[in-house]
């Protein structure tokens, strides 16, 4: 989809001006937010969805967890103390107006034509959108394989970037809520994939932002120390291993990445030399 017209370039303007509107206009009168420019907009739109995502997926989960079906699912004694997760919400909402740029700067490269995006499913057809989307995952997985990696391969970005994360490195410290806890540069370069697959493979734009957004949900499920056995997803009890060891399961949606290049770790594995 390259070489878009500007009545083309208009759709996905029109698309984040309507954002904007729904999101900024619930909580101010649009006549508020005018005077802004439309990137300033978009930022704050993405700021406060990007925060509300994050807390409410947060709470809910662990309210149903910790609450709902205590015991069940996470023995008492590993579930983490408020004062824990405080701390995970405060680094991630410290980072939070930083992680809000990337999807920002994705969006204004967009609405100027700069990468392959197209507005309308129609466009391409249903057969092409799913494959132009599977190429995008792909592509994502892959990135973030690497650059979680090398976030833990090349030791100054280890210690002055990636360790704060891993702070929490037992089942008692880890929660949904340690899912966006980041240094502000290692969360964007953990989502810089998202934005390098617009401009190798066609992507529809929603999808595009939808899949940014639903990373706050997909961190909160893979830092719950839960083990759904869902193969072939890199789930929880995959992912808190990789807290526990620092060195396997380094991907993101699934194993594959892992298993390709000899990283994966299996918690049923583990559970079987337990017993």
């Amino acid at each position: 989809m390259d070489g878009h017209g500007d009545a083309y370039l208009q759709l996905f303007m029109d698309e984040t001006t309507f954002y904007n509107r729904i999101v900024l206009g619930s909580f101010l009168p649009m006549k508020l937010w005018d005077p802004l420019p439309h990137f300033i907009q978009t930022w704050v739109r993405n700021y406060i969805g990007g925060t509300l995502v994050y807390l409410l997926s947060g709470f809910l989960w662990c309210f149903y967890i910790y609450y709902l079906k205590r015991n069940v699912f996470v023995p008492k004694d590993a579930i983490p103390s408020n004062k824990a997760m405080l701390l995970q919400m405060y680094v991630a909402m410290k980072a939070m107006p930083f992680y809000c740029a990337l999807p920002t700067l994705s969006e204004y490269m967009v609405e100027n034509g700069w990468t392959r995006c197209f507005s309308r499913i129609s466009d391409v057809g249903w057969p092409a959108y799913f494959v132009y989307l599977a190429i995008y995952l792909v592509i994502v997985e892959f990135g973030i394989y690497w650059m979680h990696r090398e976030l833990h391969d090349i030791k100054p970005l280890y210690k002055y970037l990636h360790a704060t994360h891993h702070i929490y490195n037992k089942q008692n410290t880890l929660s949904p809520f340690a899912g966006l806890a980041f240094h502000p540069l290692d969360g964007i370069l953990q989502a810089v994939p998202h934005v390098i697959a617009l401009f190798l493979v066609p992507t529809h734009f929603t999808s595009h932002i939808a899949l940014l957004f639903l990373e706050a949900i997909w961190t909160a499920n893979i830092h719950d120390c839960i083990h759904a056995k869902a193969w072939p997803v890199m789930g929880a009890g995959y992912h808190t291993i990789h807290h526990t060891t620092y060195r396997h399961n380094y991907g993101h949606y699934t194993i594959w990445m892992d298993w390709m290049f000899g990283t994966l770790r299996d918690p049923q594995d583990d559970e079987s030399k337990v017993m």
